[in-house]
């Protein structure tokens, strides 16, 4: 196969059939692979009638025209599906071995629908494709699932859910390869509402580049540019994404206790540095990847993999809490019981805080590092409170009349940075398609890291074209499928020559760049066509109207109006956040119009 395999699995879990569909070209043309082509095939088989949890909704595991090629970090793949916390149209990727095995049964992608009467899983290998009981795996952890089918990458990989996907926990997660997770906005309960348990992949094909000596130039020189960039070639390997916290916490936009504060003072303490100086153990890569980033650790108690910089900060400054141990071993907890680390610790931090003001009859306060782990179990079990808290923040407050204390937009929790901190931050998380997330068009770069260039984090004007264009950037790489973490040392220059290579079909920059706004604006047609407004753009009222109180961001909001205004005319959008039939017609999107005009959006 030459990038693209050709074939996509079709499987019907209500009724045991197994079919392969031929992969449309011109839609591969169009949106690549992995989260793009998720998106594509999503609108067409889930629309406004069906609710999350409901048979009706499909998971959509994709590949991209890179995956499994040996270009640097393509390893990944893409869950697409409507989300049981947001109701939004939702993807997640994940890196590590799964996704190269999948890519390797040649097929680009797999659609799983309805709902099997029983627990079950699904075996791809070279003698096809079987769906096989798996009542004795239902109630076993992820850890469990992944040894007794015998995980081993390079040949047998495992994905699955743990215990939070099998009790429908709103923040669950798909794990696959033991540690590595599509995590946000709840995937794992999708896949648990079908009763499926895990996806076991053995593949045997390869991916060969149309043009194999043009390819090895080309991995030639992306590795000479991964290599020559600091964060790619140092500062990752040596202390993993941990490594921006104290550059984080000392520009004042570490959110510290639900967002009440933007520096955490025991910021170091829970540092990539600290990390490396204590329970390091050895660094970790997927499969392809030149940078290895991950973290295998070691506590007094367990070892495992990580925590990265988010879950460091979800457990730690989110809860006040300061000991790396205990935020190691949460972060082990909650990869062994399938749930989404950012919203997991989030939701603890918004339970903290509405303990300490009374409205919870709780023992929960921030820096009860020894509540942490319980309050996990708890979640995933629905337990007790945890019950309460696996809906998510959002609904875990509203229900006690305290809304405005879920740190969230369109209910998916806020990730590790302050955006009174980082105003273009705080953009990105108001018009985020999937809600409040940094891995939509990340801005640490430009403000914070000066990759390309440092701007003024500080500022509102003119922050709406380079949010969009490093959306539409992130877009593109969640298409091919490869690691974010590339396009900070690669340009799409010479993504598009990678692709090139591999396909036979001559791409641009430009045009992986339409590729990128053609993917963020179906995404958008779709939350319009489930009824989301410019209403549903916003920020937490705090972080709107409630500045900093000390530290280099004191005194700061977000300024979202005007940025909002500006960001709507740069992408070509109604006053309103519609795309304009213009924009879609140059998109070449226009045929889904009228499937929007009628939503009432």
């Amino acid at each position: 196969m030459e990038g693209w395999a050709g074939k996509i699995l079709d499987i019907n879990l209500t009724d045991g059939t197994v079919n392969t569909l031929p992969l449309d070209m011109d839609m591969a043309r169009l949106f690549l692979g992995g989260r793009g082509l998720g998106a594509r095939l999503l609108w067409d088989l889930v629309g406004p009638e069906v609710e999350p949890l409901s048979p009706d909704n499909v998971l959509i595991f994709a590949a991209g025209p890179l995956t499994a090629s040996g270009s640097q970090t393509s390893n990944r793949f893409s869950v697409s599906t409507k989300s049981p916390l947001t109701g939004t149209i939702l993807d997640a990727n994940s890196g590590g071995w799964w996704g190269m095995q999948f890519k390797r049964t040649g097929h680009d992608a797999m659609i799983v629908r309805g709902k099997a009467a029983a627990p079950v899983m699904i075996i791809i290998n070279k003698d096809g494709v079987a769906i096989e009981d798996a009542a004795h795996l239902w109630g076993k952890t992820v850890s469990e699932t992944t040894a007794a089918l015998g995980q081993n990458n390079n040949r047998r990989n495992v994905l699955c859910i743990g215990p939070a996907g099998e009790n429908l926990s709103r923040m669950a997660a798909i794990m696959n390869d033991g540690t590595r997770s599509l995590a946000r906005g709840g995937p794992g309960a999708v896949m648990g509402s079908k009763n499926l348990k895990a996806i076991v992949v053995e593949g045997h094909e390869r991916n060969k580049p149309h043009d194999p000596e043009r390819f090895r130039f080309m991995l030639y020189e992306t590795g000479k540019l991964i290599k020559a960039s600091p964060l790619t070639s140092q500062a990752l390997p040596q202390f993993g994404t941990a490594v921006v916290m104290n550059v984080v916490n000392e520009i004042g936009a570490l959110p510290t206790r639900n967002f009440q504060a933007s520096q955490f003072e025991h910021a170091e303490a829970i540092s990539g540095e600290r990390m490396r100086d204590t329970i390091l153990v050895d660094k970790h890569a997927c499969w392809a990847c030149p940078i290895a980033c991950t973290r295998l650790t070691r506590t007094s108690h367990a070892e495992g993999e990580g925590p990265e910089y988010e879950t460091t900060w979800a457990f730690g400054a989110q809860c006040g809490v300061d000991d790396l141990e205990i935020i190691a071993e949460a972060n082990y907890l909650c990869n062994d019981l399938g749930l989404d680390t950012i919203s997991t610790g989030s939701t603890i931090g918004c339970a903290m805080e509405m303990a300490e003001r009374g409205v919870l009859d709780t023992e929960l306060r921030f820096g009860r590092a020894d509540l942490l782990h319980d309050a996990i179990r708890d979640i995933a079990y629905r337990r007790g409170l945890g019950d309460e808290m696996a809906e998510g923040s959002y609904r875990f407050a509203a229900a006690h009349g305290v809304p405005e204390l879920s740190m969230s937009a369109k209910k998916l929790e806020l990730p590790a940075y302050d955006p009174r901190g980082m105003q273009g931050q705080g953009l990105l998380f108001a018009t985020s398609n999937r809600g409040g997330c940094h891995m939509r068009g990340n801005m640490l770069g430009p403000e914070v890291l000066a990759l390309p260039r440092l701007i003024d984090r500080l500022a509102s004007q003119g922050k709406a074209g380079i949010v969009a264009t490093h959306q539409d950037s992130a877009a593109v790489i969640d298409s091919l499928v490869l690691c974010k973490f590339t396009n900070m040392a690669v340009a799409e220059e010479y993504f598009a020559r990678v692709l090139s290579a591999i396909t036979g079909i001559e791409f641009t920059a430009d045009d992986l760049m339409r590729v990128g706004e053609r993917v963020w604006n179906l995404e958008r047609l779709y939350n319009l066509r489930e009824g989301f407004t410019r209403a549903d753009d916003t920020l937490p009222e705090r972080l709107l109207k409630e500045p900093v109180p000390d530290g280099p961001s004191a005194g700061y909001v977000v300024n979202l109006d005007p940025m909002l205004k500006e960001f709507y005319e740069f992408r070509g959008w109604d006053e309103n956040g519609v795309p304009t039939p213009e924009k879609l017609k140059e998109l070449e999107l226009d045929t889904l119009a009228a499937e929007v005009e009628g939503s009432g959006a």
